[in-house]
């Protein structure tokens, strides 16, 4: 597959263009591909990471009842106590950079899922009964609206488990209800809090940087901003943890983003 190249190569015309006026042009459509499949690389062990569940509020967007194909789904008051046994599936490339149900934007190789009626965001715990592989994922999306499916697993969360290939799985759900106490103590022992943006571009005219802005969001599914300072605009990515930005600047280099750099949250506007 040679989409995702291309994508990096388009980002960095894009990137270029600020200076010396390379074309790039955009697509109208939400989304590129027809039919949705696996991308060229399996995830990192950096994104199989298992990431400590944390208490979060009720996210104010996709919470309300909906419709889907004549079926109306009403959202659980809360999701303690929810356990079930279905069918999982995983969706991928064709949604990967677009926004979910509550508004972030999809990254295929985060341990995330969509499900129908859980409160967003939620957090559970997903076993495949035919091999006892476990994870525990995030639920930040809606799906999936097919009727013998209870979830749709991330591409990452799905390679964990073992349903990559073969596409759907048995699956055991238990619905994790982290405390808000339990936040403190995650934050004591991982000292995992933002600390720093990364800066990828910058232009004296905010419109300059709106086509980079998109496909960045789009490719990496990242959060992408401009921020106004000292009468220049700035492009940044993030905020991440301090493991995280070295992995993002790597990984950013290694792609032909030259002249990025670390901004540290103190020193954003």
């Amino acid at each position: 597959m040679l989409e995702t190249a291309a994508n990096k190569i388009i980002l960095v015309c894009i990137l270029s263009a600020l200076v010396s006026g390379c074309a790039s042009s955009t697509n109208n459509q939400r989304y590129r591909l027809n039919q949705d499949q696996a991308p060229a690389r399996v995830p990192t062990a950096a994104e199989l990471y298992q990431v400590e569940p944390r208490h979060e509020p009720v996210s104010r967007v996709g919470n309300l009842p909906y419709q889907v194909n004549g079926v109306q789904y009403y959202v659980l008051d809360t999701n303690e106590g929810y356990n079930e046994v279905g069918i999982a599936s995983w969706y991928g490339q064709k949604f990967h950079g677009h926004r979910t149900s509550m508004g972030e934007f999809f990254d295929m190789y985060g341990l995330t899922a969509a499900h129908k009626t859980l409160p967003l965001p939620s957090w559970v715990r997903v076993t495949n009964l035919d091999n006892n592989k476990e994870i525990v994922v995030r639920v930040n999306d809606r799906g999936p609206f097919h009727p013998d499916r209870v979830i749709d697993l991330s591409y990452a969360a799905a390679y964990a488990l073992g349903i990559d290939r073969t596409g759907t799985g048995r699956v055991h759900i238990e619905a994790i209800t982290p405390s808000r106490e339990s936040n403190v103590l995650a934050a004591e022992s991982s000292g995992d809090e933002y600390t720093h943006f990364i800066q990828v571009a910058a232009a004296r005219e905010a419109a300059n940087l709106e086509n980079l802005q998109l496909r960045l969001q789009e490719v990496y599914a990242l959060d992408a901003t401009t921020q106004l300072q000292n009468g220049l605009n700035r492009l940044l990515l993030g905020p991440f943890t301090e493991q995280q930005t070295m992995q993002w600047i790597n990984r950013l280099q290694a792609d032909g983003f030259d002249g990025i750099f670390r901004v540290p949250i103190s020193q954003s506007p």
